[in-house]
């Protein structure tokens, strides 16, 4: 069977952010905490950018998990929201599973801590219903790269996709045309590398 390229489409994708809350972020051992506080708020820039639907969601706050990391509840303040009351897998929530599927879209891209738990177990569950699934490899974490590495062969083997922030927005974006300077400000608020090319790109302009 020939190969098929399924590519994220803004029009059909949405976004889950689970279990980013500040208990759990002390487990993620496989990205430095700097580097996994950038790549998280750049995938919610590009899902602001791009204005996706978006699902929050968390796993007994009240308990050691925590409360979900603020700045990410905080910059989608209407999105639904659910404090799972005990749940380890998000898909167990049937109000988190009705919220996913009254968005209408199809294509799920997942982010969450831990990767082989609470990315993972929706994942699977998400893919076993049809979805398709993107796994957001450098916004979510886990103890370490032995079991981050064991998480992504067996969600890869089911059939999900795995990408990374900056393949997310290049995907969702198509062609640089569609807005130049809006889809470079997101890159260069998060990569260094890239507001340099910006601003070269910038100091050529016409001026106004």
């Amino acid at each position: 069977m020939p190969f098929k390229y399924n590519r994220l489409d803004k029009d059909k994708a949405a976004v889950l952010f689970i279990d980013h809350q500040a208990g759990l972020l002390s487990l993620v051992r496989d990205y430095s905490p700097d580097d996994f506080r950038n790549n998280l708020l750049a995938l919610a820039d590009i899902t602001k950018f791009f204005k996706l639907p978006v699902i929050l969601t968390t796993s007994f706050e009240q308990g050691p998990n925590g409360p979900m990391v603020p700045e990410i509840k905080n910059m989608f303040p209407d999105a639904p929201y659910f404090a799972r009351p005990g749940q380890i897998n998000a898909w167990d929530n049937e109000d988190f599973v009705k919220a996913v599927k009254a968005t209408g879209r199809k294509q799920l891209i997942i982010a969450g801590i831990v990767t082989d738990v609470c990315v993972a177990f929706p994942t699977l569950s998400a893919l076993e219903e049809g979805f398709e699934v993107f796994v957001v490899t450098d916004c979510s974490g886990t103890f370490n790269t032995s079991v981050r590495d064991s998480a992504w062969l067996r969600m890869q083997n089911a059939g999900a996709q795995l990408v990374n922030w900056f393949a997310v927005g290049s995907e969702l974006q198509r062609d640089w045309r569609n807005d130049v300077q809006g889809f470079g400000k997101v890159l260069a608020d998060h990569l260094p590398q890239y507001a340099n090319l910006m601003q070269s790109y910038d100091s050529v302009q016409p001026k106004k």
